[in-house]
């Protein structure tokens, strides 16, 4: 029994002593980055057109929208939850970023972080439903997923209006000595998601609950503050990426986040996170959005019809989930279970 607690430990909390082993979760965001990079050169021998620095440019910038949401899902998977209402909640930001916002808007830089504050607090709800009432993380998730998507379709009568703050629209579509601007958030936001998540106080907690919630209690962790907050926190990544979303494309749909939720419990899986919590990085969860982002771009410049690039996609995700299984790890590191 000893022994297989700390081998858990091992494998849940990042390892303090410098030991020069190679974890699993190393290993799966290098195999993802690695196939990144073949995937985008293999694609010259398909078009002369890919695999140019200008997609590199469009796989970044698209992959921006999965790496910010796939934080926040990284983080509530990591607690040992699952959150099912992101969808609504980039819709809800995008609608009220338009509508209540708008271009033009002299109090735009105040009313934006309101928009934020707004999302959060809907992933506090949704937050409370499952740490406080012991609603099961789906069920409570896909309720608010539903409450927050009628109301939005409530307040807009069906019909979207308004057009794209100026600066979100410069946040996505400008540069910055010659580098798109989008590119330099998602760098900024990629070294604190890691900060956040890997060197933080709050980052070894969410850590530890997800491993073992009653040995975090016992440890004197505030098991309730880390389960809530990962909640909040993706929360309100999707209701930016609601706002890049708008920045991005000049306007906002009542379906713009219906095909965020499958890829960002994807890239967590493939970046080598474990779905039951307590397991997993954020450089490897970015590796598995870019990676899902660059597998769709591909497939879209060869002009595959919908049907048959979802069946691609699943199979490149059921063979990358398959690769990292436990057993694939403990044959590389050449160690059997005790």
């Amino acid at each position: 029994m000893t022994s297989r607690a700390q081998n858990t430990s091992y494998i849940a909390v990042p390892d303090k002593r410098g030991n020069a082993k190679v974890s699993r979760e190393t290993i799966s965001a290098f195999s993802v980055a690695v196939l990144c990079v073949v995937m985008l050169l293999g694609s010259r021998f398909i078009s002369p057109s890919l695999g140019s620095w200008s997609q590199v440019e469009t796989v970044l910038t698209l992959g921006s929208f999965l790496v910010v949401l796939s934080f926040g899902q990284g983080l509530v998977v990591l607690s040992g939850g699952l959150d099912l209402s992101l969808p609504a909640l980039i819709t809800l930001g995008g609608v009220l970023s338009t509508a209540w916002v708008g271009a033009g808007n002299p109090d735009a830089l105040f009313l934006l972080p309101l928009v934020l504050v707004g999302c959060g607090l809907v992933g506090s709800f949704t937050a409370v439903g499952v740490v406080w009432l012991k609603v099961p993380p789906f069920i409570m998730s896909m309720a608010t997923s539903i409450m927050v998507a009628s109301a939005t379709l409530g307040m807009t009568n069906g019909t979207t209006r308004g057009a794209a703050p100026e600066l979100l629209a410069d946040l996505m579509k400008s540069q910055i000595a010659g580098v798109p601007a989008s590119i330099l958030l998602l760098l900024a936001f990629v070294f604190l998601g890691w900060i956040v998540q890997a060197r933080s106080v709050f980052g070894r907690h969410v850590y530890a609950v997800g491993t073992n919630v009653q040995a975090a209690r016992i440890a004197g962790i505030p098991v309730t503050l880390t389960q809530f907050l990962p909640y909040v926190i993706s929360a309100v990544c999707a209701g930016f990426v609601g706002m890049m979303l708008v920045g991005y494309s000049n306007g906002a749909t009542l379906r713009m986040g219906d095909n965020y939720l499958l890829p960002s419990i994807a890239a967590v899986v493939i970046g080598g996170s474990s779905i039951l919590g307590g397991r997993g990085t954020f450089l490897g969860t970015v590796g598995g959005a870019i990676l899902l982002t660059t597998l769709g771009t591909v497939i879209s410049a060869i002009g595959l019809n919908f049907g048959l690039r979802t069946i691609i996609e699943g199979s490149i995700i059921l063979i990358a989930l398959l690769v990292l299984r436990d057993e694939f790890f403990e044959r590389l590191r050449g160690f059997r279970k005790p």
